[in-house]
């Protein structure tokens, strides 16, 4: 770090808050620990759009009281989750005082500040140049001075200030005012900032016959705090942390694509509740960034195809039904997320995309879904969309009153197939009240205390019904 001595007139003393003789005619600079002077930087993210960031920094400053202007923060920094420490000489530096600068340089805030005061305006014309003296009285929808006792609007000329206005800094910067015990610390500082986010995304190529996959996942890095984190050690917790939400809306901006390189790039361990993914390399994740690292690659998945087709439980009771409207069957794909099917990785929520080859090779997309977080040994479904060959119509065929709230209901579904392959079926049935299944064409599983499953097979070209009868008390 260095100390000089700057002239007044171009500092301004520029609102710092380094002490100095009042009549001196000259401000001292600010101690300053830049981004420089970085030893080394961690970051962990988490899947909540915020990060925890620790700078390791080697700091010179005297000993005494000083005030340090510690600049590369984030600019959505929360301030009161801020903790800085000494790590060679704890006992020798103490924060007395700490506060985080935001309000930064620019011509909206540089004209606000100078509002009531002098300035000057250039105007050049043919070669001539001509220096105006004005004052500065109004900045609402333009530019107002007072010129020779007269009033103009947005006159022409460049506006030339005498001074950097007080209040304003170049980047958003924390300031400690320190007790300082010696000359030299290597010291940490950590702190919770807004603005950054991870996700998973993951692409699946089916196989030819829809019973295997090759499975691939991504990182996907979002940073918008304000603040670059270069050659940075990078962790990523996956779970539901609990915070109180900010006050403060994260402000949006343009974003680039970096992609990272390389496969199986994390390595994953339980932490607390959740799960910790820690980068096995450093990386730079630059502010208005987003950065894709691989977190997975698996190939020969097994997966299950299935087609469910869902009721939602109406006419049960009270009256009599037409035919349900909805004659959609929904394809799924189900995996396990075990070792011996080729994963085991507690998978973070995220999108999955599945692709397919078609006749002539070329990959087709047919379908994606969101997954939550995933935990080893637990099923994965995932949606890919409605079956365009295989439609079910439900009918309610009919419908008695056996007494004082009790009814006795039956129904016919009726699925087709149009493939050339035969098929199972599931038909899903919510079912409500005190209920009873007292007569049925197929074998039905009890899901839950109000859903149960019948799985029907239906041939190639063909259609198959499914009918029941339940009985439902209230």
């Amino acid at each position: 770090m260095r100390f000089s001595l700057r002239p007044a007139a171009i500092m301004a003393c520029a609102g710092f808050l380094a002490a100095s003789a009042p009549n001196s005619g000259v401000c001292e600079e600010p101690l300053k620990s830049t981004p420089s002077e970085r030893k080394s930087v961690h970051i962990t993210i988490y899947n909540g759009n915020f990060g925890l960031v620790k700078e390791v920094r080697d700091l010179a400053m005297p000993k005494g009281v000083h005030d340090l202007y510690f600049e590369g923060v984030a600019a959505f920094i929360d301030p009161t989750s801020v903790h800085i420490r000494s790590l060679d000489a704890p006992g020798d530096l103490a924060v007395l005082e700490q506060n985080f600068e935001y309000d930064l340089i620019s011509p909206a805030k540089l004209m606000e500040k100078y509002v009531g005061l002098p300035v000057e305006l250039v105007q050049e014309e043919e070669g001539n140049r001509k220096v105006v003296q004005a004052r500065l009285i109004g900045t609402e929808g333009g530019y107002v001075y007072e010129i020779d006792g007269k009033v103009a609007v947005n006159p022409p000329g460049r506006v030339v200030l005498p001074s950097l206005p007080k209040g304003l800094i170049s980047k958003p910067s924390l300031v400690w005012k320190l007790e300082n015990g010696r000359e030299r610390h290597t010291v940490e500082a950590t702190y919770l900032t807004n603005g950054i986010n991870w996700k998973a995304d993951y692409v699946a190529v089916l196989s030819g016959d829809d019973r295997n996959m090759d499975l691939s996942g991504w990182v996907t890095i979002d940073n918008q705090s304000g603040a670059i984190y270069e050659d940075a050690a990078l962790k990523l917790v996956a779970g539901d942390v609990n915070r109180v939400q900010p006050e403060r809306v994260a402000r949006v901006m343009e974003m680039s694509d970096a992609l990272g390189a390389g496969k199986q790039a994390f390595e994953e361990e339980a932490f607390f509740e959740y799960h910790l993914y820690t980068l096995g390399r450093k990386t730079t994740i630059k502010n208005n960034q987003t950065k894709q690292i691989a977190l997975l690659d698996a190939g020969g998945v097994a997966v299950e195809k299935s087609y469910v087709y869902t009721s939602y439980g109406r006419y049960y009771v009270a009256r009599m039904g037409g035919p349900d409207k909805e004659t959609k069957v929904g394809v799924y794909l189900k995996l396990d997320n075990s070792k011996r099917n080729n994963l085991g990785m507690p998978l973070p929520r995220g999108l999955v995309r599945v692709y397919k080859r078609d006749a002539d090779g070329s990959l087709q997309f047919v379908g994606e879904d969101q997954i939550d977080h995933t935990p080893e040994d637990e099923t994965i479904r995932v949606k890919m969309g409605d079956a365009f060959d295989i439609v079910g119509e439900r009918v309610q065929t009919d419908y008695k009153v056996l007494g004082t709230n009790t009814y006795e209901t039956s129904f016919k579904t009726t699925l087709r197939n149009h493939k050339d392959e035969n098929v199972v079926v599931s038909v899903i049935e919510q079912l409500t009240g005190d209920w009873e299944i007292v007569a049925k064409s197929h074998s039905y599983v009890k899901e839950s205390s109000h859903r149960v499953r019948f799985d029907v097979p239906v041939e190639r070209k063909s259609s198959a019904d499914l009918t029941f009868t339940v009985r439902v008390r209230y």
